[in-house]
């Protein structure tokens, strides 16, 4: 699968894993977001290593987010979806998403989910709803990662 770059307005939405500043995703991350406080660098990188990525960059800055894991065949599921604050209000976040929805390689699946904890307003513009059948629902959800702290041992 390749890379795309879409260009506009001295911006830059890509794929390319490559260009995205992992650095820049942990800061607002592990201090900006309601979903993710005080997840590791290791963890972010992994993440970024393992998802389809879609950088929103700004004469070379990394300022927006998003990343879809998905099968390409039935389903995805979209996170960390974010544009930091100062570039709020431009139409960036909805740009953002125009292209994720629009990835050839996301088309014809037949279930996206998404865990918002903030801008339903945004995503419901593109179809995604509250569960249709929540009783069909299951997570598996382990609230302690959330609050565990990654000790690394210090060699003697």
């Amino acid at each position: 699968m390749g890379y795309i770059n879409i260009e506009f307005d001295n911006f830059l939405i890509t794929t390319d894993k490559n260009k995205m500043d992992v650095l820049a995703i942990h800061e607002f991350l592990s201090i900006y977001s309601s979903w993710a406080d005080n997840i590791s660098l290791e963890k972010v990188i992994i993440s970024v290593d393992n998802s389809l990525n879609f950088g929103l960059f700004h004469k070379g800055n990394q300022v927006g987010y998003a990343r879809v894991v998905s099968d390409y065949a039935t389903f995805a599921y979209l996170g960390d979806v974010y544009v930091v604050d100062e570039y709020r209000g431009n139409g960036l976040s909805k740009k953002l998403m125009d292209v994720v929805m629009n990835q050839s390689e996301l088309q014809g699946l037949r279930r996206w989910v998404l865990l918002p904890y903030t801008a339903n307003w945004l995503y419901e513009k593109y179809g995604f709803k509250k569960i249709s059948k929540p009783d069909f629902y299951m997570e598996k959800y382990d609230s302690a990662i959330d609050n565990k702290k990654i000790i690394k041992k210090i060699p003697k």
